[in-house]
Parts: structure tokens; C-alpha cells; sequence
């Protein structure tokens, strides 16, 4: 649908040095890179809506070191999480095209495997992926969630652009994170990009005046815009405190 051009950018595949893992859902099989494989914890990472997760890759590499997450343990032994960085239906050499349905069946899918291979699995999705980490926790009792310049929907954010057009009509992926943020229970940290262009704050904060259950953790990074966010320091640190918090 032409609707979804406005709100998909597939991104192709890319050569990259890490690990890959296939999953096959619905009649479709979709890739993920992993990185430091056979952890007994795990994060599953959901990106943006251009992002190529073989370039975000690298940071999660040098941020998830062992003394960052885990100042005891030394330099030579294993950071403690395994990370599964998602490539969508269309992005990243997996198969398909998006849509809200595939992106939600797929991650749930993916979610309710994982857990049967480790013992804790943490979920992240930053701008769209807050959209797919949201319906998780609502499906799902996880423990810990981290939502990134996240929306309270995408029709939300459209009308307010296009006042003019009838978006809860032309828009058939809404991603209505406020809708299901009532039956999520997890420990929440959200991360704003102080000079958000993309997400603004009134979309942010009407999703975490909607977590009534368990108020998030909210962490205001200054400076950082829409898409550079996770180059300030401050955004591995947070997520590493709040993972590693009790």
C-alpha cells in the first residue's frame, strides 16, 4: 500500500563481520545479527524505520563491553547479554515486505523463541521499533523494556503534520503504542533526544503519561537529535545502568 512508503525505508543487505541468525515466521524469513551469541541473559534490538542494523552493529559491540555492563568482571571475559539486532520483513536482506502485522507476528515470535534459549530476554526498539517493543510488552510479561525517541502512535504523529487529511482512515499501520501501554507491567526506560525533529516531546509524553501501571524511568539526552542519539555517551550508559539495575 502507498501508505507504507511513507512510513517503511528498507534498507539492502550489507556485508558485515558478525554472526546472523535466520527465523522463519508466517512463510517468511527474516535475519538477525548477533552479537556475542550463547549468553545466558539477551537483548533483542529493534531499529528505526531506515535504520541498517549491520551499522548499529558496531556501537552495541564497543558499548556492551564487560566493564561497562558488569565493572567486575575483567576485560577478557564476555559481556553477560546476547544481542539480537532485527532485521524487519524488506530491510537487511530479509524477506517479505513490512507492515505493522509482520513486524508485530514476527517479533513476538522471535521474542517467545528466545526466551526458551536464555534465561532473561530485555527487548529495546528505538523511533518505529518502539512501536514493536511496546506490542511486546504488552503480549508478554517481560521484565525490563527501553523505548528510544518512542511515539505515543504513528497517526498520531501523522495528523499532527497533516491536520487537513483523515489519517485513521488512509493510515492502515497506526502502531498504537498509548492503546497498549496499559497492559505493560515491565520496568521502563525511556531515552529523548532533546532536539527531537522527528518525534516531538508532546508525542513522548503522552505515551509515558499513558504507562499508568509502572511509571518509566525517563532520561533526557541534551543536545542529541532524532537520529544521532545513540553517538552521545550518555544513551549506552543509560541503557547499561537501567539493564543492569535490580
Amino acid at each position: 500500500m502507498m501508505q507504507r512508503s511513507f512510513i517503511y525505508f528498507p534498507t539492502g543487505a550489507v556485508e558485515h563481520r558478525f554472526g546472523d541468525m535466520t527465523f522463519e515466521n508466517d512463510g517468511a524469513s527474516t535475519t538477525s545479527i548477533v552479537l556475542n551469541k550463547g549468553q545466558d541473559k539477551a537483548i533483542i534490538y529493534f531499529g528505526g524505520n531506515a535504520e541498517n542494523v549491520a551499522f548499529t552493529a558496531p556501537e552495541f559491540e564497543q558499548a556492551f563491553e564487560p566493564t561497562l555492563l558488569e565493572p567486575e568482571l575483567s576485560e577478557l571475559e564476555s559481556s553477560p547479554y546476547s544481542v539480537y539486532l532485527v532485521n524487519y520483513r524488506g530491510y537487511g536482506g530479509s524477506e517479505g515486505s513490512p507492515s505493522e502485522a509482520a513486524l508485530l507476528s514476527d517479533a513476538l515470535a522471535l521474542y517467545d523463541r528466545l526466551v526458551l534459549t536464555h534465561e532473561s530476554v530485555f527487548v529495546i526498539g528505538r523511533s518505529l521499533g518502539s512501536g514493536v517493543a511496546t506490542y511486546i510488552a504488552s503480549e508478554r510479561p517481560l521484565k525490563k523494556l527501553v523505548l528510544v525517541t518512542p511515539f505515543d502512535s504513528i497517526q498520531s504523529i501523522a495528523q499532527k503534520q497533516f491536520p487537513f487529511y483523515p489519517m485513521s482512515i488512509l493510515l492502515k499501520d497506526k502502531f498504537n503504542s498509548v492503546e497498549r501501554a496499559g497492559s505493560i507491567y515491565s520496568d521502563t526506560l525511556i531515552l529523548v533526544a532533546e532536539d527531537d525533529k522527528v518525534v516531538r516531546r508532546i508525542h513522548t509524553d503522552k505515551l509515558i503519561e499513558s504507562l499508568v501501571n509502572r511509571a518509566p524511568e525517563v532520561v533526557l539526552i541534551e543536545g542529541a537529535g532524532h537520529n544521532d542519539i545513540s553517538q552521545y555517551s550518555a544513551y549506552y550508559q543509560s541503557i547499561s545502568v537501567f539493564l543492569n539495575s535490580h
